[in-house]
């Protein structure tokens, strides 16, 4: 995948990061995995906070090995990693998602993973692929998410479905069904616009075999199938079988939880959610795949660990990734955080086996799609998140808008 141009407080943070590091760590400084030890290790939002319990354990197991965790909030976590690159003080270990790799392995910073010691087959493919730039991997698969279709088992019942939909059709068909017979006002809950509405989008886009990059890092948002996409995506808005404004940060739960909105798209925290906030739902709700047109293909996903390109403590901190992505380690951070493990021998046994909603979701990750990890990604996703709203809002026909955001799109990866 061709590179991203930069951001401008990305190209400041190069330049200072070479004249900074070009003395870092060299192999004779390195220091061998059975030495006594320090790692730092930064890890963003609630990991953080849980990832303190697991290295607390580890260093029992491993005496001579010291982890130092820091919890950054997210809030505040691209710039601290900017500024440390910057100034060659990365941690040992990070936490990396796919939009930070792209930036972080151009400012080279970031050593690659050793494929030797960690094989791709062991992880969700979408979920390796989030740790890779330019075909080289970086990050080791920690977590993985991707988002299914929550429906109101009872409120489709109610209304004659029996089933949820398994395709575009039958999923305009619920949505209509559950407006029209059921006890909400609407059929279904898709962002209309604003931030990240892109992320409600991913799985129209990628069912219809469209997509925003193609894999040589060139703009493709305008082709048939993203037309397509962006047609049907609108179409729910234009027929009223979605609401066609919301307030930012509108969180769809309260709404599920009276009916109003009966399905949407999401991920597998908000399971967590329904349990422990509306309790009276139970039995009256489900997960599915997400409706497929060409294919079913969601978004994926989650996070990675990444090892610092100057750590003199690589050795220690690959046997930290190791204990951390392992069968064992992933199993026992489900039951820590019930975020999915990326490796999937993790999903062979207990509840991750077990429990059919759980599985709903390895199924959707067997097919998901990582978004590309370049620089400007952010940039070129609120291009997307603009045509999507000038759709909705029916200023704009789904052609024209891909063609503008097309155009817009090629001047970020140029």
């Amino acid at each position: 995948m061709h590179r991203a141009a930069r951001t401008a407080s990305v190209a400041i943070a190069l330049a200072t990061a070479f004249a900074v590091t070009a003395c870092g760590s060299s192999a004779g400084d390195e220091v061998a995995a059975d030495k006594k030890q320090t790692l730092t290790v930064w890890a963003m939002g609630a990991e953080g906070e849980k990832l303190a319990e697991v290295a607390e354990k580890y260093e029992k197991a491993n005496p001579n090995i010291t982890v130092k965790v820091t919890p950054v909030g997210w809030d505040v976590a691209h710039q601290k990693l900017v500024s440390a690159a910057a100034a060659g003080k990365l941690p040992d270990v990070a936490q990396m998602g796919g939009s930070y790799l792209g930036e972080f392995a151009e400012l080279g910073v970031l050593e690659p993973v050793d494929t030797k010691t960690f094989d791709k087959k062991d992880f969700f493919p979408a979920g390796w692929q989030q740790g890779e730039v330019d075909g080289t991997s970086y990050g080791v698969p920690w977590y993985v998410d991707t988002r299914v279709l929550y429906y109101r088992t009872d409120l489709a019942k109610k209304a004659g479905v029996g089933k949820p939909p398994a395709d575009w059709k039958g999923l305009r068909d619920m949505a209509s069904a559950l407006r029209d017979k059921g006890d909400g006002k609407w059929g279904i809950y898709l962002q209309p616009r604003g931030l990240d509405t892109v992320q409600s989008f991913y799985p129209f886009l990628y069912s219809a075999g469209g997509e925003i990059v193609d894999g040589d890092g060139k703009a493709a948002f305008d082709s048939p199938a993203t037309v397509k996409a962006l047609k049907e995506y609108g179409a729910y808005m234009k027929d009223g079988l979605s609401m066609k404004s919301s307030q930012p940060g509108y969180d769809p739960l309260k709404d599920f939880n009276t009916g109003d909105v009966p399905m949407f798209f999401s991920g597998p925290w908000i399971s967590t959610l329904i349990k422990d906030q509306y309790p009276g739902l139970k039995g009256k709700w489900g997960v599915a795949p997400v409706p497929a047109d060409k294919t079913s293909t969601s978004m994926a996903g989650g996070s990675s660990l990444v090892i610092s390109k100057d750590s003199p403590h690589k050795a220690a901190a690959k046997e930290f990734i190791q204990h951390l992505t392992d069968t064992k380690g992933q199993a026992d951070w489900f039951e820590r955080t019930s975020d999915l493990p990326a490796n999937t021998k993790a999903w062979e046994s207990g509840e991750l086996a077990d429990n059919p909603d759980l599985q709903v979701f390895k199924k959707q990750m067997e097919t998901a799609k990582t978004s590309p990890a370049l620089a400007k990604w952010t940039e070129v996703t609120s291009k997307v998140d603009a045509a999507i709203e000038s759709v909705t809002q029916g200023k704009a026909s789904a052609e024209d808008a891909a063609e503008k955001a097309q155009s817009e799109i090629e001047n970020l990866v140029k």
